[in-house]
């Protein structure tokens, strides 16, 4: 499923919703998280999940092809955690 999927069912559910409006609702609920996770909030849907940041530590790594030693930096992630009720769904 892509957006367009998504928004296609987001305007099916409801007839008085057309496909233009469904859309706008679709992106305004995706940059809602992005604008949350880029702030490092956590956002949690009930029923669905929670998205959060989760900072990585800089490591020591290995190039696979030569076995040297490098440096990873420390970075930042989006992890989702499934809420129960997805989890019992599935």
């Amino acid at each position: 499923m892509n957006t367009a999927d998504i928004i296609d069912a987001v305007a099916s559910k409801d007839e008085k919703l057309t496909k233009a409006q469904a859309k706008a609702v679709v992106d305004g609920v995706f940059a809602a998280i992005r604008d949350a996770a880029v702030k490092g909030e956590e956002v949690s849907i009930p029923g669905f999940g929670k998205f959060k940041v989760q900072n990585k530590p800089a490591r020591t790594g290995r190039n696979p092809s030569t076995g040297a030693t490098i440096e990873i930096a420390a970075s930042k992630k989006v992890s989702f955690q499934a809420a129960k009720a997805l989890k019992d769904a599935l």
